[in-house]
């Protein structure tokens, strides 16, 4: 048996050796030269793009809305500010499940319906990194518990913003206005840019008029964030916020409360211009809304059920409400038919109670059953004589009259710069014909003589006739703008008063028949029998006014009016219109109470109270701070 023995050839193990470790080698360089170019690239070659990327994720640009302009009164009462609320907002950008992340918030934080419909409706109109709120005004618990879990809910953050508060409530609210969030119809017609990072807009009243003005424009800036995407840190502001203007109006708040409280249990309005310069002193429709309920968001049917309230709080009843003017539309009547040559002012017509037509055995009847007896033009005022007035009516005609008693403005716009204004109605044969084809009847030509029949007018446009009347025809715009404080220098700067107007007819009308028709106003008020004379009594000055009582519904023939067995939403209106002092006027008023009956019980008691604060009180004040 043979042994076969192996021997190593180290040699050839030397050459095997080295040969693999240059194989290693050559990998090993390879894969370190493929790092090396990699990181060339990523590094130097596309440095600025990851770079870029690598901001991207850390940095933020934020929209800073503007401060909004405060509004005050004309002595700088607070009617308007803006005050902290806590809310809760999302950035979309950052939320995988934005359903899902507003389900989960709902079980330790209140979101309501519309709470969620605006949130969506925000969500379709901004861009994705922006924050968009869920909810306003979290209470301190409701902070806490989502402080407590904020980890959960990446992207979800509670900010400190400014929400508008209206101080006055109600007592404002339809001069003011209020917020609310922006709608798609806003959306249309802002500059959006203006409005990145704002919520809400200007609604109604003041708020809405001068929405530019108030609101300013929105800046922008970098902000640093953490992986959960919440705000470390501002960087810099590439644009600052506008603030927005502060408003004065012309409202002297403490007149605004008399009239308010001088309403009280009443539904109607008070309009009382400055007579020198057409200025709103105060204008109330009342029943009101709080305003800061609207502000910081009423469900649907929250919302509806204020809507479809009987005594309608939104609305506006000064400006809105179209009403008979009843015999307030005497003072113009009467003038009219001064200048016309219908009527000698001392001529005396029998009043007996009773006014027939021609060929009609069908009576008008005047409010006093047994008729004022002899009466001329003064005493026809001071006693709101119906038969004078029917007659007087159908001496100057129903197209005569439409010519006159819309150069006292009536029967259209007194272009008050809050927006929702009615135009009045003054018929004529022409409108009539244009509006229902019909042709006009010598009937309504007598009830017109009273302000009844297709006549109408807002206690805005009586309160600017009135003026006129005061001012022996000279018109003014009413404004409620009384001034504007600049946001950075903080000047005041005054507005000018409307250029006042007139027109050729009353600019004709010779003066013996403005100072006629003014003293039976007077008449009206201290004269012994006449109807406003319950608030001439003790007037340390002298008032030309006029009272008006209209009716809500025709009576039958045989029928009487008899104010407390009359269902309430039958009743009569009661009106007053009045200018004080008489000799020198300085304010103008229409007082209008919803089914109140009587003008001169009801109405005319609330104008001299207004009166009263405004003259022997604050006018001295009022004209230092105009």
């Amino acid at each position: 048996m043979s042994v076969h023995l192996h021997i190593r050839d180290q040699e050839q193990d030397r050459r095997l050796f080295m040969r693999r470790g240059i194989v290693a080698a050559v990998l090993a360089t390879g894969l370190l030269l493929l790092l090396v170019a990699r990181m060339f690239v990523l590094q130097v070659v596309d440095h600025q793009h990851y770079a870029t990327l690598a901001d991207g994720n850390r940095v933020r640009v934020e929209p800073i809305p503007p401060t909004r302009g405060l509004i005050f009164d004309r002595r700088g009462e607070i009617l308007a500010e803006n005050v902290p609320n806590y809310q809760l907002e999302l950035i979309p950008e950052q939320v995988e499940d934005i359903g899902a992340t507003l389900d989960a918030l709902g079980a330790m934080i209140e979101i309501r319906e519309s709470d969620r419909e605006r949130f969506f409706r925000l969500l379709r109109s901004q861009r994705r990194f922006q924050p968009v709120p869920i909810r306003q005004n979290l209470t301190e618990t409701e902070i806490a518990r989502f402080s407590v879990d904020r980890q959960s809910f990446p992207g979800v953050e509670i900010r400190a913003r400014l929400a508008r508060h209206y101080p006055h409530g109600e007592l404002t609210s339809h001069l003011v206005g209020y917020l609310g969030a922006i709608s798609r119809e806003d959306l249309n017609r802002i500059d959006r840019s203006r409005y990145s990072g704002t919520t809400q807009i200007g609604k109604t009243g003041i708020e809405f008029s001068y929405e530019p003005i108030l609101h300013g424009g929105a800046g922008s800036r970098r902000v640093e964030t953490n992986a959960q995407g919440r705000v470390i840190r501002t960087l810099d502001v590439r644009e600052p916020a506008v603030p927005g203007d502060d408003l004065y109006l012309s409202i002297d708040l403490r007149l605004q409360r008399v009239a308010w409280d001088a309403m009280e249990g009443k539904q109607g309005a008070v309009v009382a211009l400055d007579t020198r310069d057409g200025s709103v002193l105060a204008m109330v429709s009342r029943p009101g809304y709080d305003p800061n309920v609207l502000a910081t968001g009423l469900d649907r049917t929250a919302f509806r059920a204020m809507e479809s309230d009987p005594a309608r709080p939104l609305f506006d009843r000064a400006t809105r409400g179209r009403y008979p003017p009843g015999s307030t539309v005497k003072p113009f009547l009467g003038l009219a038919g001064l200048d016309a040559n219908a009527m000698d002012p001392d001529h005396q017509v029998n009043c007996t109670g009773e006014f027939f037509i021609d060929g009609r055995d069908r009576p008008f009847r005047d409010w006093r059953r047994e008729g004022h007896g002899p009466t001329d033009f003064k005493r026809a005022m001071a006693e709101s004589c119906d038969i004078y007035y029917y007659m007087l009516a159908m001496e100057l005609g129903i197209d005569r009259i439409h010519h006159y008693l819309t150069q006292f403005g009536l029967g259209s716009r007194a272009g008050l710069d809050i927006p929702g204004e009615s135009a009045g109605l003054i018929p004529s044969r022409e409108w009539k014909r244009r509006a229902l084809g019909e042709g006009w009847f010598h009937g309504e030509t007598v009830i017109a003589g009273i302000g009844q029949g297709y006549m109408l007018a807002t206690p805005l446009q009586l309160a600017k006739a009135t003026a006129a009347l005061a001012n022996r025809g000279e018109l003014r715009r009413p404004r409620l703008l009384h001034g504007l404080r600049n946001a950075f220098t903080r000047e005041f700067e005054a507005m000018a008063a409307p250029e006042p107007y007139r027109s050729e007819l009353l600019d004709q009308i010779n003066s013996n028949n403005w100072q006629l028709t003014v003293d039976a106003m007077v008449e009206s008020i201290h004269g012994p029998r006449g109807t406003g004379r319950s608030i001439g009594f003790g007037a340390p000055y002298r008032i030309a006014g006029k009272t008006g009582t209209a009716q809500v519904f025709g009576l039958g023939e045989d029928e009487e009016y008899e104010h407390e067995e009359v269902a309430f939403h039958l009743r009569d209106h009661a009106l007053f219109i009045a200018f004080a002092p008489a000799e020198d006027p300085k304010i103008a008023i229409s007082v209008l109470v919803e089914h109140g009956g009587s003008g001169g019980g009801v109405a005319a008691p609330v104008a001299r109270k207004v009166m009263d604060e405004f003259l022997l009180h604050r006018q001295e004040e009022n004209d230092n701070g105009r």
